[in-house]
């Protein structure tokens, strides 16, 4: 299994370990947090279960987002990042008619680093790793129609709602890799080191 820590100029993502459950699990207890990811609330058991299915799916990454403001120490010290963990960040690939789409959600679950930037650099650097290592082409992502802070970065981004789903209360919206937007966007993106550990 591969692992990854890649870096940008506000944050590190990391891969999703055990040891990044008991808080990421804290955080789904919110009602807020909960609603806006459109999620149910699970036990510790159920989550660290739910950990196991993520990590063992191959169309599945999910990364833990870092605020490099709150690494202490060697930020490839797994011990270092609980402390510093701010959201997560994920991409799915289970489009069987498109293999070169990813599907991509993003959550920043303290409410001190909202609105800091760290939301869109986490969404360019993922798709910038999305395009790199998967040749993925395309990316939608599918955000609750109350959720507008989401709504806003994605379409600042330069997605476009495609679809609306009424029983969901859910809007879709699309971006190509191709589109200039996107180039544009990406090029504004610095990876300031990628690592991978193969376990």
């Amino acid at each position: 299994m591969e692992t990854y820590n890649l870096g940008g100029e506000k944050v590190i993502l990391v891969s999703y370990m055990e040891e990044h459950v008991p808080k990421y699990h804290q955080w789904m207890q919110d009602p807020y947090l909960l609603q806006a990811t459109g999620s149910e609330p699970l036990t510790l058991d159920e989550e660290y279960e739910m950990h196991r299915s993520w990590t063992q799916d191959p169309q599945k990454h999910t990364f833990i987002v870092l605020d490099k403001q709150l690494v202490v120490g060697d930020f490839t010290d797994r011990g270092a990042h609980v402390e510093a963990m701010v959201g997560d960040v994920n991409i799915y690939m289970n489009d069987l008619d498109n293999p070169q789409m990813a599907e991509i959600e993003i959550m920043i679950a303290e409410p001190q680093c909202r609105g800091k930037g760290l939301g869109k650099e986490v969404v360019l650097l993922m798709m910038s790793f999305a395009i790199n290592k998967f040749h993925i082409q395309s990316f939608r992502a599918k955000i609750g129609d109350s959720n507008l802070s989401s709504l806003n970065l994605f379409k600042k981004l330069g997605f476009k709602e495609v679809s609306y789903s009424e029983a969901f209360k859910e809007v879709t919206l699309e971006l190509s890799e191709s589109n200039p937007s996107c180039k544009e966007q990406l090029s504004t993106v610095r990876i300031t080191h990628c690592i991978v550990t193969k376990s």
